[in-house]
Order: C-alpha cells, then sequence, then structure tokens
C-alpha cells in the first residue's frame, strides 16, 4: 500500500458567549431575527468573550482533540492553521499556538484562502504526509474571530459573520482510507468584492482610515447567487469522479455554511438526500473557515460517520477561492 494520510480525530471549539437574534433587534430597532431564522436558520451565534483571539480559539480546539487521539503536543510534526482573522499580521498564529502547546517537534504556518481554507489545509496537510516521511502526524485547524472585524450596525455582515474553531488530526496510514481526491479553483475576478481591505501594504491602517471603517469587514459588491451552489456542485462531481466513485456513494458533505439555501439547492442539484449533509448555521452562524470542520466534529460526535464512508469538503471563500477534497473515513 502507498502511504496515506487518515483522519483520525476531530474537534471544535466556539466562545462562551453567546448572541441571540434578539440582541440585532434592539441594537438596530428593526425585526432582524424573522429574517434570519427564515431565510438562513440562524437563531445565534458565538462571539468571542473580552480578550480571546483567534489563538485561543485554536488552542482551545486543540487540547481535547489531542486528548481524544490519546497524543501529546510533542508528537506533532506540522501545525497548519487556516484563518483569514489571524492573532498578528505577522508572525503566524499557528507559531503561537505552537509555542503555547509545547509542541516542539511541530513545523507551523497560516494559509489564508479566506473561507476556502480549511478544505484547502486539509489537502495541504494530507499531501504532506504523503510526500514526506518525516511528517506523520499532522494538526489542522480552521479558526475565525471575524467579530473582531465588525461594523456592528452594518446588518448586512454583523448578523450573520461569527467565531469559531474547527479542525482534524491527520495520521499516516498504509490503510485503504483517507485522502481520495482534490481540486482547487478561484475565481480572481471579485477578489475585491468581499474583504477586510485595510491592514496591509496597499491600504496601511491609519487614523483616516479608522474613522472610515476601513479596518471592518466590507461587503462591496452582491456576488451572483448562483456561483456557489453552480461551483460546488461541479466540483464535487469532479472530485467525486477522481476517485472511481459516483456521486451517490457520497455518504456525507460538508459545504461553507454561508447560506442554507446554496446547501439545499447544491444536495438537491447533486441528487443526494440532506440527511448526507450536516449543517451547525442555525447555532453558530457563519465561521468561515472553521465551519466545515465544526459540522464535522459535530457529525462525527454524533456517530453520523462510519469506517468506508466515502466524506466529501467543500469550501468557498472570499477571493473567490474554492475548494473540494475527498476522504475515506
Amino acid at each position: 500500500m502507498e502511504r496515506n494520510a487518515k483522519i483520525t480525530a476531530t474537534g471544535m471549539y466556539a466562545p462562551d458567549r453567546v448572541v441571540p437574534n434578539s440582541y440585532f433587534n434592539e441594537l438596530l430597532g428593526e425585526d432582524v431575527d424573522t429574517w434570519l431564522r427564515e431565510n438562513l436558520t440562524i437563531r445565534e451565534r458565538r462571539w468571542c468573550t473580552e480578550g480571546e483571539s483567534t489563538a485561543d480559539l485554536v488552542e482551545r480546539c486543540a487540547r481535547p482533540m489531542l486528548e481524544r487521539a490519546g497524543w501529546q503536543p510533542a508528537d506533532l510534526d506540522l501545525i497548519v492553521v487556516s484563518t483569514d482573522t489571524p492573532e498578528f499580521v505577522s508572525p503566524s498564529t499557528a507559531s503561537v499556538v505552537q509555542h503555547r502547546l509545547e509542541a516542539t517537534g511541530a513545523g507551523t504556518f497560516d494559509l489564508n484562502t479566506a473561507c476556502a481554507g480549511f478544505v484547502t489545509a486539509l489537502d495541504l496537510g494530507a499531501k504532506y504526509i504523503q510526500a514526506d516521511p518525516q511528517y506523520r502526524r499532522v494538526m489542522v485547524i480552521g479558526a475565525y474571530a471575524m467579530s473582531r472585524f465588525l461594523d456592528v450596525h452594518d446588518k448586512k455582515t454583523a448578523n450573520l459573520f461569527a467565531d469559531g474553531a474547527g479542525g482534524v488530526l491527520l495520521e499516516a496510514t498504509e490503510e485503504e482510507r483517507g485522502w481520495r481526491a482534490s481540486r482547487l479553483h478561484t475565481e480572481g475576478q471579485y477578489n475585491e468584492w468581499m474583504g477586510i481591505y485595510a491592514g496591509g501594504t496597499r491600504t496601511p491602517v491609519t487614523p483616516e482610515v479608522m474613522a472610515a471603517g476601513g479596518h471592518r469587514l466590507q461587503f462591496v459588491r452582491k456576488f451572483p447567487k448562483e456561483i456557489n451552489p453552480t461551483t460546488w456542485a461541479r466540483m464535487v462531481r469532479e472530485v467525486v469522479s477522481d476517485t472511481g466513485h459516483e456521486v451517490d456513494d457520497v455518504a456525507m458533505a460538508f459545504f461553507t455554511q454561508i447560506n442554507i439555501n446554496s446547501i439545499r439547492e447544491t444536495m438537491a442539484d447533486l441528487e443526494l438526500p440532506w440527511e448526507r449533509t450536516h449543517c451547525v448555521m442555525d447555532r453558530y452562524a457563519y465561521t468561515g473557515s472553521a465551519c466545515i470542520p465544526m459540522c464535522l466534529a459535530e457529525a462525527d460526535a454524533a456517530g453520523r460517520l462510519k469506517p468506508g464512508d466515502l466524506v466529501v469538503f467543500m469550501g468557498s471563500g472570499g477571493g473567490l477561492a474554492f475548494a473540494c477534497t475527498a476522504f475515506t473515513w
């Protein structure tokens, strides 16, 4: 058997601060709750508590996940953190986490493909294990602390975005399981349509930029509503075909939790029953690069996955970046 990477453990963490829809009703002076529940299923979300940051989210996801696997931090060979809300512009969030965990044998780096980041990092972590025998145990965590970048009075963003972390532990294996196929795709012409556009070299943060709200998340233009479901369905078909399977063989499919209707449309297009996906946005709203591993961790904890299942992860995010990968459980 060729060396492969399998998912050994899953995990998630959400901050203790619960922000119900009623918070926005009171803040904005209008009924936001009804629209959020009826159109997106969102009832509440979690935001970081005072002083809580992205590295905290990652650490609080990592420690119990390591315990469940029976691993020590020193067992890790690589830590990859997927986030577009990093602890610092530089150095990496992963280096902060490595120090806190005392994972002294682990290399580190952050990866930013916005909300497609976890699936991209999952694919990359698996390929490190496949390509180089010195990497046997890799931790991949997607983390999101977007509440730090929200204008709470902007109802286009503030009531949708939230905070959390989710991840997996990858381990080298010669079993007939693990990574099967993946594809990446980008529609770069949309790079200025949604994002945080201050804080980098193009627009440094100045008092004037701060006063104008340039350091906050902005929806600049509305994306074509069909782009996610159309691209998701196409990429899932391509990746599943690359594994030698049919779409109906997919036991579970996990999608970016940006819009419940996009997930419904994609599942219908793929002719997969709704029971073969899992959603968390009703309780956690949109947690960016954390949302797919949060879905996975919940499904895993509920016993919804069994050995031999074909599992597909389909992520998308600003850029626009898309990532899809398939694993045998």
